[in-house]
C-alpha cells in the first residue's frame, strides 16, 4: 500500500470513527425518552455539557452540533410572542414576519373564572410560539397579588392561590400540546418591582406554602410544566436562582419536577451557589447578564467557563452538571426534537376570535344601577371620552411588550358597533397622559400630543357630554413606568392624569355616564357614587376595542368576576394598613410579610364591608340568577378519598342567556392555628338560557380542608366542625352548610 493509500485509509477510518461516535442513536423515537436522554448525555464531553446550560445569545442557547442536538429558543411573553431582537442586542432585528396576536393580559384571563378559556388561551398562544420556532414560552406568571402597587400584577392571575392554580394548569397543558414548553414564572415571592433584583423576602413557612406556592405546584404536578423561571428576588437570604429550599427541597424534591429551571435574565450572582442549588440554565444579556457587556460575554456566565473551571479543579462535582445537562436534553427532546409536534399557526382568524372571546368573558361589570348598560335603544348620540380609548396598549409595560399585526382601539370598536345601530359617536380627549408609545424599538406610530390645558380638556369634554345622550369614559392606567409596568411599582393608588376630576365633571354634566377602566390593578374610586355604571376592562390586546364594544352594546353578556379585591383605599390592603415600611417596600433590603395569610379578601373580609368597593369574585350580568339552597351530595359525609361534594341549584331568573360563577368557600370553625375566616376551595361556571335551571356539583377534596403545619411540615386536617359557604362573591354568600370531620389526616407534599 502506498503512503497516500495508507493516509487515505487512515483518514477514512478516522472519519468513520468520528461518524460512529456522533451517530445520534438517541434520535430513535421508538426508544423511551429517558433512554435517549442518557444515551445523549453519555456521548457528551464536559465542555459540551457546560455549553448547553447557558445562553449563546439574548434568547437562545447552543445545542451540540457534533451530535446533531439543536439549541433552545426562548420567547417572551405570557400575552403574545415577542418580536425578534438582534443576536446580542435588545434592538429590533428588523424582521417583517414577527408580528403577533396580542392576547388579553392574565388578569383578564383569571377574571373569566373559566378553565376552558385558559385551555383555549394556552393552545392559541402555543400555536403562535410554535409557528415562530420558539421552544420555550416565558410564561405564564402566577405570582400572587399582594399589593395593588405592584407594577407587574397585570401579568399575573390575582390574589387567590386556588383560582390561580385552577387557571394555570390548562394554560400550561394547552401551550405544551404544541411541543412548546411553558416556563412558569417568577418562582417565587416576586410580588413587587421595587428593588426586585435584591429584595429579600422574609415570610413564614405556612404562608409560603398556603398562599405563594400553590400556583407553581399545580403548574408542575398537575400541568406537567417542562420549565420554570426563578425570579430576581431573594427568599430567606438567597436569590431565588440560587435557593436550595425553593429549587432542590420543594421544586425537585417535594414536587418531583423533571424539567428545567431557567434563570430570569441576569438573575444569577454566584457560580458555587447556582451550581449546587438547583438552577439548570442561565440566561441574560451581555457579560453580567443584564446591562453591560464584553466580547465572549456568554462564556463568562456563572454557569459557563467559571463553572467548568471549578469542576476541572475538583472543587465542584460533575454529577450536578450531569443532572442539569440531562434536564436540558429532556427539554430539547420534548420540544425541538419532538418529530410529532404540530406546525402551529400565526395571526390566524381563530387566534383573533380566541382573543376576543377571552376578552369578552373576562370583562367585569362592576356596577350597573338602573340597568344603564347595555347601551339603551334611545341613545342616538354617544360621547366617548378618555385617552385610553385611542391609545395602543400592546406596546410597553416591559418584557410583555409586543409588536402586533393589528390592535382594535376601544373608540374604533365602539364606533363599529354603534354604526350598525344608527348611533353617532363623538370623541373628546378629557385628559393627556403618556404620549410616547415606544418600547425596545417597537413604536405605536401614534401621535397623541395635545396642546390643550387640563382645564380646557375637561371643559371641552363637559360641553360635549351635555349634548350627548350617553357618555362612555375610557381611562385607567397604562403601560408606562410607575403604572402597570415591569421594573417599577405604582406610587399612588389613585388614577393618574387627573382622571378623577374628569369623571366627576362628566357625571355632573350627564347622569348617563359609564366608566370603563383599562388596568391590571385596583384603584381608588372617589367618583363611584356619582356614576351609574362601571366596567373593569383590563388590557385585552389585539381585540380590545371589539371585546369592550361587545359588552357595552350587549352582544356579549358580561360574566367576568374580579380575581382580586377592589378596596377603597391603599391602607385597606394588609401590607399598607399600618404604613410599616418593613412590609412594603422593605427596610435595608428586607421585606417582611407580617400579614401572613391575610392577603386580599382574607384580610379585607375581616374589615367593615364599607372598606371594600368591590369584593373578590364580584361581577354582574345583564340577566339575573338565583342560587337555590346548596346541599351536600350523597350521605354528606367527608371521606379522605373523595372529600365531599356540594350540589348547588342555579336558575337564570332574567330575560336573556348568561353565565354565572358559583363560588365555594371553606371555613374552619375552630382550629389550633389561626385560619382565615373563609377561603375559596371550588368554583364552577355555568351558562343558562332564560328560565333554565341546573344543578352544579362541586367537589371539595381533602386538600380543601387542610392547613400547612410549619411544625411538622405536613398538610393537616383537624377533626371538628367546618362550614361550607356558597355564593357568587366573597361578600355574597347565599348558603352555609355545616360539616363535621371526625378524624385527623396528615400528608406530605
Amino acid at each position: 500500500m502506498t503512503a497516500l493509500s495508507k493516509i487515505t485509509a487512515a483518514a477514512l477510518l478516522c472519519s468513520a470513527a468520528v461518524m460512529q461516535a456522533a451517530t445520534p442513536v438517541y434520535l430513535d423515537d421508538s426508544q423511551p425518552l429517558e433512554a435517549r436522554v442518557q444515551d445523549a448525555l453519555s456521548r457528551m464531553t464536559l465542555a459540551e455539557k457546560i455549553g448547553i446550560i447557558h445562553a449563546q445569545s439574548k434568547f437562545s442557547s447552543p445545542g451540540v452540533q457534533r451530535l446533531g442536538i439543536p439549541g433552545i429558543w426562548c420567547t417572551d411573553g405570557p400575552h403574545g410572542i415577542r418580536p425578534d431582537v438582534l443576536w446580542d442586542e435588545w434592538d429590533q432585528a428588523g424582521a417583517t414576519n414577527d408580528s403577533c396576536v396580542a392576547f388579553p393580559a392574565l388578569t383578564c384571563l383569571a377574571a373569566t373564572w373559566n378553565p376552558e378559556m385558559a385551555a383555549l388561551y394556552g393552545r392559541s398562544i402555543g400555536e403562535e410560539a410554535r409557528y415562530r420556532n420558539k421552544n420555550v414560552l416565558l410564561g405564564p406568571g402566577v405570582n400572587i397579588y399582594r399589593t395593588p402597587l405592584n407594577g407587574r400584577n397585570f401579568e399575573y392571575m390575582g390574589e387567590d392561590p386556588y383560582l390561580t392554580s385552577r387557571m394555570v394548569v390548562p394554560y400550561v397543558q394547552g401551550v405544551q400540546l404544541n411541543g412548546v414548553a411553558a416556563c412558569v414564572k417568577h418562582y417565587a415571592l416576586n410580588n413587587q418591582e421595587v428593588d426586585r433584583d435584591h429584595v429579600n423576602v422574609l415570610v413564614d413557612d405556612r404562608t409560603l406554602h398556603e398562599i405563594y406556592l400553590p400556583g407553581f405546584k399545580a403548574a408542575v404536578t398537575e400541568g406537567g410544566a417542562w420549565s420554570i423561571m426563578p425570579g430576581y428576588n431573594k427568599y430567606d437570604g438567597d436569590h431565588a436562582c440560587e435557593n436550595s429550599v425553593l429549587l432542590l427541597d420543594i421544586l425537585k424534591g417535594d414536587w418531583g419536577f423533571d424539567g428545567v429551571a431557567i434563570s430570569d435574565w441576569g438573575a444569577v450572582h454566584n457560580t458555587d451557589k447556582v451550581a449546587r442549588n438547583g438552577l439548570d440554565m442561565e440566561f441574560g444579556s451581555w457579560t453580567n447578564g443584564l446591562n453591560w457587556g464584553a466580547s465572549n460575554a456568554y462564556d463568562d456566565y456563572f454557569l459557563a467557563k467559571p463553572y467548568e473551571k471549578l469542576i476541572l479543579e475538583g472543587r465542584l462535582p460533575e454529577s450536578d452538571l450531569n443532572d442539569k445537562a440531562a434536564r436540558v436534553l429532556r427539554l430539547i427532546m420534548r420540544t425541538e426534537m419532538n418529530r410529532n409536534r404540530p406546525y402551529g399557526s400565526l395571526n390566524s382568524d381563530e387566534h383573533y376570535a380566541a382573543a376576543r372571546k377571552i376578552g369578552g368573558e373576562g370583562i367585569v361589570l362592576l356596577k350597573n344601577d338602573g340597568g344603564l348598560l347595555p347601551v339603551p335603544a334611545d341613545v342616538k348620540k354617544l360621547l366617548v371620552v378618555g385617552e385610553n380609548a385611542i391609545k395602543m396598549m400592546t406596546v410597553g409595560g416591559g418584557s410583555s411588550s409586543l409588536k402586533v399585526q393589528r390592535e382594535v382601539l376601544p373608540l374604533d370598536g365602539i364606533r363599529a358597533l354603534a354604526a350598525g345601530r344608527g348611533i353617532d359617536v363623538a370623541y373628546e380627549r378629557g385628559y393627556v397622559g403618556d404620549v410616547t408609545g415606544e418600547y425596545n424599538g417597537v413604536t405605536t406610530g401614534q401621535d397623541l400630543n395635545d396642546e390643550r390645558s387640563a382645564e380646557q380638556l375637561i371643559a371641552d369634554a363637559v360641553k360635549a357630554a351635555r349634548e350627548a345622550d350617553m357618555v362612555v369614559f375610557v381611562g385607567g392606567l397604562n403601560k408606562s413606568d410607575h403604572q402597570d409596568a415591569e421594573s417599577t411599582d405604582r406610587t399612588s393608588f389613585s388614577l393618574p392624569y387627573n382622571q378623577d376630576a374628569v369623571i366627576e365633571a362628566l357625571a355632573a354634566a350627564n347622569p348617563r355616564t359609564v366608566v370603563v377602566n383599562l388596568t391590571g390593578n385596583a384603584y381608588s374610586m372617589p367618583w363611584l357614587d356619582a356614576v351609574p355604571a362601571v366596567v373593569q376592562g383590563w388590557y385585552i390586546g389585539s381585540e380590545a376595542g371589539n371585546a369592550i364594544a361587545d359588552v357595552i352594546f350587549g352582544d356579549v353578556n358580561p360574566s367576568g368576576k374580579l380575581p382580586f379585591t377592589f378596596a377603597k383605599e391603599l391602607t385597606d390592603y394588609a401590607p399598607h394598613a399600618t404604613a410599616d415600611a418593613e412590609m412594603y417596600p422593605g427596610v435595608n433590603g428586607d421585606v417582611r410579610y407580617k400579614e401572613g395569610l391575610g392577603v386580599g379578601y382574607r384580610h379585607t373580609d375581616r374589615l367593615k364591608p364599607s372598606r371594600v368597593n368591590f369584593a373578590f369574585g364580584h361581577g354582574l350580568s345583564y340577566t339575573t340568577f338565583d342560587l337555590g339552597k346548596a346541599q351536600l351530595a350523597g350521605d354528606g359525609r367527608f371521606t379522605e378519598a373523595s372529600g365531599v361534594t356540594v350540589d348547588v341549584p342555579v336558575t337564570n331568573t332574567g330575560s336573556r342567556s348568561g353565565s354565572e360563577v358559583v363560588q365555594v368557600y371553606v371555613r374552619d370553625v375552630k382550629s389550633s392555628l389561626d385560619r382565615p375566616y373563609k377561603e375559596l376551595k371550588a368554583f364552577g361556571k355555568v351558562q343558562l338560557a332564560p328560565g333554565a335551571t341546573t344543578t352544579l356539583s362541586l367537589n371539595l377534596p381533602k386538600e380543601a380542608f387542610a392547613y400547612y403545619d410549619p411544625a411538622t411540615k405536613l398538610w393537616t386536617i383537624e377533626p371538628g366542625k367546618f362550614e361550607i359557604l356558597v355564593g357568587t362573591a366573597s361578600d355574597a354568600i347565599t348558603s352555609r352548610l355545616p360539616l363535621t370531620i371526625k378524624e385527623s389526616f396528615t400528608w406530605h407534599d
